[in-house]
């Protein structure tokens, strides 16, 4: 695989997060009885995550998510320069998905009344809605990435967990950030990803806290992964 090609991979994956997740929170908002509120966007969120990583795993390992480019350099899964490629390509991803969004949503009509409907929810920017104070949020939002980097390791980096299939890893992945979502989503946003989080907070603006969806990603990732090496190991193949 070229650098070219991976990035790519990362490119794709990351937007169609972005732009599904983030389109999901846009028509919660915009329709009547909310779309499905908050069960439609965890698993808007963690279905296209787990489509996208089965299909793009074996070219860059699907991780679209510059927390888990960092944590996989950290534990010498991958280097630091393309730990640092993937997670441009990332944030690139991000942004532009962010960027179409605002501009195909930027007014609806919805019943007969037109609505600005993507900076009605900053254009699915992850933010937490129950007031917590940014330590609580900190703290939630590197707890959800410590339980979706042990998920990564478990099925889509460990040999013993991926078998003979990369393409199982993905599901898995994808489940457990829906289950997040579930759970902290009306708490910290569930970001869990600074690239998911990036590309909305440039496009409208959404800068509240926004260093606390860098940091504590990259903080509950690279603990996760470093006591999963350190606890059980890491086999390169199947057995």
């Amino acid at each position: 695989m070229t650098p070219v090609r991976g990035m790519l991979a990362e490119f794709i994956g990351t937007f169609a997060l972005m732009f599904v997740g983030g389109g999901a929170i846009i028509m919660t908002a915009a329709l009547p009885g909310g779309g499905g509120g908050l069960l439609a966007i965890a698993l808007a969120h963690g279905l296209i995550l787990a489509v996208m990583i089965t299909a793009f795993m074996h070219l860059s390992g699907g991780q679209f998510n510059p927390a888990v480019a960092i944590a996989l350099a950290v534990i010498r899964k991958q280097t630091w320069t393309q730990a640092m490629l993937f997670s441009a390509a990332q944030i690139i991803g991000s942004v532009v998905a962010a960027a179409l969004l605002k501009g195909l949503f930027n007014e609806i009509r919805v019943d007969g009344v037109m609505i600005r409907a993507a900076d009605a929810v900053q254009v699915g920017a992850t933010l937490g809605s129950l007031g917590l104070s940014t330590g609580a949020i900190f703290i939630l939002e590197m707890i959800a990435t410590i339980l979706l980097m042990t998920t990564i390791m478990g099925t889509g980096v460990d040999a013993r967990g991926t078998g003979k299939s990369l393409a199982v890893g993905g599901f898995g992945i994808g489940l457990t950030v829906a289950a997040n979502i579930l759970f902290f989503g009306p708490a910290t946003g569930a970001s869990m990803n600074p690239a998911r989080s990036f590309g909305p907070a440039l496009i409208a603006g959404a800068w509240s806290m926004h260093w606390v969806y860098w940091l504590a990603p990259i903080c509950g990732a690279v603990v996760a992964a470093t006591v999963y090496k350190a606890a059980f190991g890491i086999e390169e193949t199947a057995a």
